[in-house]
């Protein structure tokens, strides 16, 4: 069973992450890469989640795991999104870049 944590909470828990403590996949970084995305970029809103604006918990594979799909907003019709795994380390699988509104997301997702 997942239990959804309030968005706050969630970003407190990644300013705790330090820069080294991120591992970016190879198909998240190859994602990255395709896509413009600089990797220096997505680990600052990683530990500064200032831009996060919502989140959905995901089953993890793993018990010992958490993991979530997070939106960082950059303007009404441009985000980011990442999933991500937390697991002591917090590892980026994958990296999407979007262009279209995201508000209906995440009226969608309530």
């Amino acid at each position: 069973m997942v239990v959804r944590m309030n968005l706050e909470k969630l970003k407190e828990k990644l300013r705790k992450y330090k820069k080294e403590d991120i591992m970016i996949t190879d198909h998240a970084q190859i994602q990255a890469y395709i896509r413009g995305i600089n990797l220096e970029e997505v680990k600052n809103n990683i530990i500064n989640p200032e831009k996060l604006v919502y989140y959905k918990e995901q089953e993890s594979k793993k018990s010992n795991e958490e993991k979530y799909d997070c939106y960082f907003a950059y303007a009404e019709d441009f985000y980011q999104r990442y999933i991500i795994i937390t697991n002591g380390k917090l590892i980026i699988v994958t990296i999407i870049s979007i262009n279209r509104r995201w508000q209906h997301l995440v009226e969608k997702g309530k």
